[in-house]
């Protein structure tokens, strides 16, 4: 499994890594060159990087090599610029690489090359890299796509026996905040599975996302143009690139959050 994902915090590839990581609680880190530098101003706070004591792109990109178990470069057609020179720092550090040609191979393809490479290598710590988003405007929806297909794929590969379940389906319902489909959820579901989600590790939530995906989307109306509850799972984050599965992890990460307070509490005393 992969424990952390680092970058040097660009626009384009090295923010999709980043966002990844945030939507399923995994750790997330890396160098960025000081003040935060990309190239659409100072990276904002809440990815937690490490800025550089210069502003050379290059200093953090070496750095990032370094403190990884393995790289992933995604490029199309040719490697260049900061993708070669990632390349050529990781042949230096003798660290394993992994380039990825995305005219080459779809999004699904990527996901199960990079399986490979993660498993052959053993990496826990993964560098992301690749364009920035003003030499490749697509590039952070698909590196993100690549990225979730990944960890479906690796979810799909473990042994998955504490599931919490979901309930049989009703009806949907066209709940029209956050608050409201938490409401909902609480009353759908058991208190065992209230209170197994109140004592699920942060690190697991995927488990419960992978698992709830399709019956949420059905049950809350998502796939049915609920915009209302879409735009607010989105309002605290503001992002273009946000989906119906986004506001399905933010929904399941808010129902976590009210079980901690409510659940635990009873369990204790």
């Amino acid at each position: 499994m992969i424990d952390k994902i680092i970058s040097g915090g660009q626009t384009g590839a090295d923010q999709a890594a980043l966002d990844v990581a945030v939507k399923y609680n995994i750790p997330h880190g890396g160098w960025i060159p000081k003040g935060r530098k990309t190239e659409a101003g100072p990276l904002p706070r809440r990815y937690r990087l490490t800025q550089m004591p210069t502003t050379d792109y290059r200093d953090r990109t070496w750095k990032n090599i370094q403190d990884s178990q393995g790289t992933v470069i995604f490029f199309r057609r040719y490697l260049t610029g900061g993708s070669r020179l990632t390349r050529d720092f990781a042949k230096s550090c003798k660290k394993p690489y992994c380039a990825v040609d995305l005219l080459v191979n779809d999004p699904f393809e990527a996901a199960v090359i990079l399986q490979s490479f993660v498993g052959e290598n053993k990496i826990c710590v993964l560098n992301v890299a690749g364009p920035r988003a003003s030499h490749d405007p697509g590039i952070y929806a698909e590196v993100k796509i690549i990225l979730e297909t990944l960890f479906y794929l690796i979810f799909l590969e473990q042994e998955n026996d504490h599931t919490i379940p979901f309930p049989p389906l009703s009806e949907p319902v066209f709940p029209v905040s956050l608050a409201a489909a938490v409401v909902l959820l609480e009353q759908d579901l058991p208190f065992k599975a209230k209170a197994d989600i109140a004592r699920l590790e942060p690190a697991r939530i995927m488990e419960v996302y992978f698992s709830w995906l399709e019956n949420l989307r059905f049950r809350l109306g998502l796939d049915a143009g609920n915009t209302s509850l879409l735009n607010s799972c989105n309002h605290g984050i503001k992002t273009a690139h946000f989906t119906i599965d986004d506001a399905v992890m933010e929904i399941i990460k808010a129902l976590k959050r009210h079980c901690d307070k409510t659940y635990q509490m009873r369990l204790v005393t």
